[in-house]
C-alpha cells in the first residue's frame, strides 16, 4: 500500500496504451448506444429501405389475415422456401400411407408428431382451417388443395385421388400449438406414389394471364428477389364483365407459389380486403428461378384455379 515503504510498482508504456484503446472503444459503444436512442432513423413515407423498390417491403416484413396469432416459421423466414423435409422446427410428418392407384380413389392419412414423438392434436385455425394440404405432382401439374379432417388421437384423413402415374408431393402448412401456447408456422413435405409410366410435362411459358372455365386472370407485379412484393390479380368474365369475387379461406383468395425443380413453397400472405377490384398479396421469392402460380378464387359458390409460371430473372 502506498505509504507502507513499498517499491513503486512499474507499468510500462505498453499497457498504457492498451487501457487507453480499451477505455476508447468502451466510449464509443456507449456515445453510439445513446445517440442511437436519441436520433432514431428518418423514414420517408411510401419509401423502403434502400433497395428495396417503392411499395415492396423488406422479407419478413408481411400481413396477415385477421384473427392469425403471433407466431414464428419454420426455416429460414418468409423470404426461405419450405416443404423440403418431413421434418422441421420440431415437427414431423408421419404417413400412413403413400402408394395411391392411379385414377382411384384412396384414403390418404398421416399424422403431425412433436419432438417427443407424441401426435399433435392442438391446431391454430388459419385461413379458417387447421391444416392446409397441397397436393401436386412433381412435374407441377394436378395441382390439388384439399383441408382433411383430424381424428381425437391426431391422424388425418382425406379422400385422394392421383389422377395420372408419377411421383408426387404433399405439403402439410399448418401452425402448432405448444404446451406453452406458443404458435409455429410449419410447412412439412412427403413424397406420393401412383405406379405407372411417368412422362413429365414440360412447365407451360411464362404469362400474366391464365383462363379457366370461362373467367380470365391477371396479374400485375414484379417479384424480387429477397423482397415482398404486392401481386394484384384481377378476375374477368367470358363478358369482359368484373365478377363478385367472394371471400374464400377468409380473404379474397388463397394464393400457392411453387419453385421449379426442388418443389419449394413459398409463404404467400393475402390482405384481408379487395384492392379496388384486384386480389392482393405479397409474395417473397427467395432467388432466380421459375415459379408455377395457383390463385384459388370463389365465383358465385364455386372455386376454381388459375395457374401461372412466372420466371424471375
Amino acid at each position: 500500500m502506498p505509504g507502507d515503504g513499498a517499491p513503486p510498482t512499474a507499468v510500462d508504456a505498453g499497457t498504457v496504451r492498451l487501457a487507453l484503446v480499451v477505455g476508447g472503444l468502451v466510449l464509443a459503444v456507449l456515445l453510439g448506444f445513446g445517440l442511437g436512442r436519441l436520433n432514431p432513423r428518418e423514414t420517408v413515407p411510401g419509401a423502403g429501405p434502400a433497395g428495396v423498390p417503392a411499395g415492396a417491403m423488406p422479407a419478413g416484413a408481411h400481413s396477415h389475415a385477421p384473427g392469425t396469432g403471433a407466431h414464428q416459421h419454420d426455416g429460414g423466414g418468409d423470404d426461405a422456401a419450405t416443404g423440403f423435409s418431413v421434418t422441421s422446427a420440431g415437427y414431423t410428418l408421419v404417413p400412413l400411407t403413400g402408394e395411391f392407384p392411379v385414377g382411384r380413389q384412396g384414403d390418404l392419412r398421416f399424422q403431425i408428431h412433436d419432438g417427443q414423438r407424441r401426435p399433435v392434436t392442438r391446431f391454430a385455425i388459419v385461413h379458417e382451417k387447421p391444416l392446409h394440404l397441397i397436393v401436386v405432382r412433381r412435374d407441377l401439374t394436378g395441382f390439388q388443395h384439399l383441408h382433411p379432417t383430424m381424428a381425437p388421437d391426431g391422424t388425418w384423413s382425406i379422400p385422394l385421388t392421383l389422377p395420372e402415374p408419377g411421383v408426387w408431393r404433399a405439403y402439410a402448412d399448418f401452425t402448432a400449438l405448444a404446451d406453452d401456447g406458443s404458435q409455429t408456422a410449419v410447412t412439412l413435405g412427403v413424397d406420393l406414389v401412383a405406379p405407372g409410366d411417368y412422362t413429365p410435362r414440360p412447365l407451360p411459358e411464362a404469362a400474366r394471364q391464365s383462363t379457366v372455365d370461362g373467367f380470365t386472370v391477371g396479374y400485375e407485379g414484379e417479384p424480387t428477389p429477397g423482397t415482398s412484393v404486392p401481386l394484384l390479380f384481377r378476375v374477368r368474365g367470358a363478358d369482359g364483365g368484373v365478377p363478385t369475387v367472394e371471400r374464400y379461406l377468409g380473404a379474397y383468395g388463397h394464393l400457392v407459389a411453387l419453385r421449379e425443380g426442388d418443389l419449394g413453397y413459398l409463404h404467400v400472405h393475402p390482405e384481408p380486403q379487395l384492392d379496388g377490384d384486384a386480389v392482393k398479396f405479397w409474395l417473397t421469392v427467395p432467388g432466380p428461378g421459375r415459379y408455377r402460380l395457383y390463385l384459388d378464387f370463389q365465383v358465385a359458390g364455386e372455386v376454381r384455379t388459375a395457374e401461372f409460371t412466372l420466371t424471375v430473372g
